[in-house]
């Protein structure tokens, strides 16, 4: 078959394209060493955990792609994977709104359309050596929430929307009320108004899969996983701010902070993401040069610049990704270590935000007086040996 020039050029776009997806060299413009790339030796870390192979986890060491394949992403549930059938599904949106809804999952593939990529983050990922991969950048399809809530006319004392799933399971509170609760998180309404949240049904490409959601999950781009309601069935618009289990009891952060020679402690339930980055990758090339390669993100804020820190060395900057700038997605960066001697090494990164926040180190206060595990930004020390 004879391609005409036209097809030519777009076909090779189109492979060109592909190629940055796959290709975190070409994506950060560092594709110059040509076919010695393939050749370059990776450096495996001395600090990787063993993973669960009934629980995938992303695998920093195998970081090659800017969309995590869905068959490597986390899946986090609380009362085990509902079961949904597509035919028998329906959202409901009702609450304090003028015209109540329920849309069945044709009805809802039949508004328009948004795709969107963003990356999905466990609020607990970072928190010990074997959670380290609770995290993934995906492409997600489906309607924008803002649209559908305005059509339903919200009342105007209407203060949060809450999002029930499918899934659920037995709760206990003042030790001995027991009862049957289905797992809900709420959204201030501006917050839930925003025009970036969807109502998805897709996750790279095809339907989302049981444990992902199916048929339809929430998107809040920037916000941690827990905010990402799965097996999504119902839309309450409230008047005041909602309690549970997920909302005021799990899921909140315990920070002290140093006031007037006191430490204060405060609780704030998960919300947005915070800075932050990691060393996912290290490789050898055929000339010598250590290839320190990884990732940094933070809750929707540009990434401002990535900082390398060898052994007791200097802070040193990263080159950063500049195919790929989503603000809510990662960016990738490298570093190249031209005179990278023999023996063990510790690196460690730490991203920096355009609002000039610095993801902490373990000894600064915001990590060295956070009493719960979740919202774990600290930097992380990787060790190999060369």
């Amino acid at each position: 078959m004879i391609l005409s020039r036209r097809r030519a050029l777009s076909a090779g776009c189109s492979v060109a394209m592909l190629s940055l997806l796959r290709d975190p060299l070409a994506a950060l413009g560092l594709d110059d060493a040509g076919p010695a790339a393939s050749a370059e030796e990776l450096i495996p870390f001395l600090d990787v955990q063993p993973i669960d192979p009934k629980k995938p986890m992303l695998k920093w060491e195998g970081l090659t792609d800017w969309l995590t394949p869905t068959d490597q992403f986390f899946a986090v549930s609380h009362y085990g994977t509902a079961t949904v059938a597509a035919d028998d599904w329906k959202l409901r949106i009702e609450g304090l709104v003028d015209k109540p809804v329920a849309l069945s999952l044709d009805k809802l593939k039949a508004r328009p359309r948004k795709e969107a990529t963003a990356i999905l983050e466990c609020s607990g990922n970072g928190a010990g050596a074997g959670f380290m991969g609770a995290i993934g950048n995906a492409r997600w399809a489906g309607t924008p929430l803002a649209p559908l809530l305005k059509e339903c006319g919200p009342k105007a004392e209407a203060v949060q929307a809450v999002f029930w799933g499918a899934d659920k399971g037995k709760e206990t509170v003042h030790k001995d009320i027991q009862f049957d609760a289905n797992f809900a998180r709420s959204l201030s309404m501006p917050n839930a108004l925003r025009d970036d949240i969807l109502l998805a049904y897709e996750m790279n490409g095809q339907p989302l899969a049981a444990g992902h959601g199916f048929p339809v999950r929430l998107i809040v781009p920037g916000w941690y996983g827990i905010a990402w309601v799965k097996w999504l069935t119902r839309i309450e618009l409230v008047d005041r701010p909602f309690q549970n289990r997920f909302m005021a009891r799990d899921y909140v952060t315990l920070r002290g902070e140093e006031r007037d020679g006191k430490i204060v402690y405060t609780e704030k339930s998960v919300g947005p993401m915070n800075v932050k980055s990691l060393v996912a990758r290290v490789t050898r090339r055929p000339d010598g040069v250590v290839r320190v390669t990884g990732a940094a993100w933070t809750d929707g804020t540009p990434v401002k610049s990535v900082e390398l820190k060898i052994d007791d060395g200097d802070w040193v900057a990263a080159r950063l990704d500049e195919q790929h700038t989503d603000p809510f997605c990662w960016r990738f960066w490298s570093y190249d270590w031209k005179d990278a001697k023999p023996g063990e090494h510790t690196l460690v990164s730490r991203a920096i935000d355009e609002k000039g926040r610095v993801q902490p180190s373990a000894d600064d206060p915001a990590i060295k007086l956070k009493k719960t595990y979740w919202e774990a930004n600290a930097q992380y020390p990787r060790r190999i040996k060369l």
